[in-house]
């Protein structure tokens, strides 16, 4: 999604954080074969793992899911109505996926998961930002 943003210029208009449900992997960069993947397609992968936190209900406009069981972790964790709504499945902004359809994960798979799944993300993050320049006028 961030070189999508910058080939669209808007990288500074549209602000981007990643964060998982679960605490295992915070503080660590991220995996090594994730990295060579998106590497290999001009995408530099930084930061290092944190969870979300109640902060990020309010900071964001929306809090996307990679797959169903996410969804409903997220769904528990918001503080009211209002934040449950920011909450989508990330697969959903592609019209050409399933409805519903998780990103599967590759962490525990051999071949070319991380391959798959940043096809996956490449074309939820065009519908995406399709969305939001419909609905935020961008």
């Amino acid at each position: 999604m961030r070189r999508l943003l910058a080939r669209e210029r808007l990288d500074g208009a549209i602000e981007i954080d990643s964060a998982g449900t679960g605490d295992w992997h915070v503080g660590e960069p991220p995996d090594g074969r994730a990295t060579l993947s998106a590497k290999r397609r001009g995408i530099e992968l930084a930061g290092r793992a944190r969870t979300v936190g109640a902060k990020d209900f309010v900071r964001f406009d929306y809090l996307i899911a990679m797959d169903r069981t996410n969804q409903r972790d997220l769904r528990r964790m918001a503080p009211d109505d209002s934040a449950k709504a920011k909450i989508v499945l990330f697969r959903n902004y592609d019209p050409d996926s399933p409805r519903d359809a998780d990103v599967p994960d590759p962490y525990y798979g051999e071949g070319d998961g991380f391959e798959t799944v940043l096809d996956i993300c490449e074309a939820a993050s065009r519908g995406l930002l399709r969305h939001i320049r419909e609905k935020h006028r961008l």
